[in-house]
């Protein structure tokens, strides 16, 4: 099956998220029930006629699908990493292009904030960094400091500073700002970023992402199926990833930029389209610096750039990249990317209320880290 056959035969007909920020006494799999449900009503179908099933953080999906009143015939658990978002995608839109499932359901819950999550020092659950912590080169436990290096030497030898990362920060949170959903709305300006506690040198807290509860699903299907439901369908135009594993446990050269090249490349030419036709942009920001090094990676502009580039408000509704207009996993929500691709799919169909994208068509949802993904999502096939 070529890239180019896969092209939009693959629809996204339902999404749900539960509320977000602290909700104690609900598990993982309870969230992701809640949303399982509204992603269902979204779509106005029972659970029966969704027979694939895709979990991420929840443990067992045999459980979850006895609670849910499902009896998939595709379903599989996705490690609980951040990365694995546009990969469940892919992997969902080759399950269904193939015959092996007509709608896949794909389920995501976080008890983060109530469980008492870590990301870095003592207390980090195993697995919680990516990989097994002893793994990693001594005292590096966190994805921040990982984060914190890069940029280090990104400001070296682009001539960057920690300042022109404001721009990101505040941005997301004007978005954020018209969110209902929003865990943190209040705005910000480049002075609070300044005076923002430090974490890991050169980065501050709000160059750091949330940590919060919350779940997130997304129903795919046959694009066949697609007069079976009533909501405004959102087409995957394209979707593909790629790795640096070489670089999985230390900060890479290149910011990972070969290995998003090389996805970006890919997802392009299966959506027909590239990053001059993009009406928005969906960057996992789980830093800041991560904007950064995804716009240059997938080819919005040359390496060492970016943070010039997106001092003009570019990355503002109105600009010429309107990013993360849900206010991201800075201010919206962690939903460990989830909640972009929902976010990008609640634009294209004209939903996004007073932070919509005007004449949305086409939107990038990426990633960058060791394992790279990219999503490009379109109203049209």
């Amino acid at each position: 099956m070529s890239r180019e056959t896969l092209r939009s035969r693959i629809a996204v007909i339902g999404v749900g998220t539960t509320a977000f920020g602290a909700l104690p006494g609900y598990t993982p799999a309870d969230l992701g029930l809640w949303a399982l449900r509204e992603a269902l009503a979204d779509c106005k179908l029972p659970a029966t006629a969704v027979d694939g099933l895709i979990v991420t953080r929840i443990a067992d999906n045999a459980a979850f699908a006895e609670a849910a009143g499902m009896s998939p015939d595709f379903s599989l658990v996705m490690p609980p990493f951040g990365r694995m978002a546009g990969i469940a995608i892919e992997t969902a839109c080759l399950a269904v292009a193939s015959g092996r499932a007509r709608r896949i359901a794909l389920v995501y819950g976080n008890d983060g904030r109530s469980a008492g999550m870590v990301y870095g020092g003592k207390g980090t659950l195993p697995g919680a960094y990516g990989h097994d912590p002893f793994w990693a080169p001594s005292g590096m436990t966190s994805p921040g400091a990982l984060h914190a290096l890069m940029f280090s030497r990104y400001m070296a030898e682009h001539g960057a500073t920690r300042a022109h990362l404001a721009e990101i920060s505040v941005a997301f949170r004007s978005h954020a700002a018209q969110n209902p959903g929003a865990v943190m709305r209040k705005p910000i300006t480049a002075e609070d970023h300044a005076a923002a506690r430090p974490i890991v040198t050169p980065l501050h807290l709000l160059d750091y992402c949330l940590v919060n509860d919350g779940g997130v699903a997304i129903i795919v299907s046959d694009a066949n199926l697609l007069e079976q439901t009533n909501p405004i369908p959102v087409f995957v135009r394209g979707c593909a990833h790629a790795s640096d594993f070489r670089h999985a446990s230390y900060p890479p050269d290149d910011c990972w930029r070969g290995a998003m090249g090389r996805a970006g490349e890919a997802c392009f030419r299966e959506a027909g389209a590239g990053p001059a036709d993009m009406s928005g942009l969906a960057i996992y920001d789980n830093f800041t610096p991560s904007v950064l090094f995804a716009l240059e990676g997938f080819g919005y502009c040359p390496p060492g750039t970016a943070w010039t580039r997106i001092q003009d408000g570019r990355l503002r509704l109105g600009g010429r990249w309107p990013t993360n207009t849900s206010g991201g996993q800075l201010s919206e929500s962690y939903m460990q990317g989830w909640a972009l691709h929902v976010e990008a799919i609640r634009q294209l169909r004209g939903q996004a209320a007073g932070r919509q994208i005007t004449g949305a068509e086409l939107i990038h949802v990426m990633t960058a880290a060791p394992q790279c993904s990219s999503v490009v999502y379109g109203g049209e096939p």
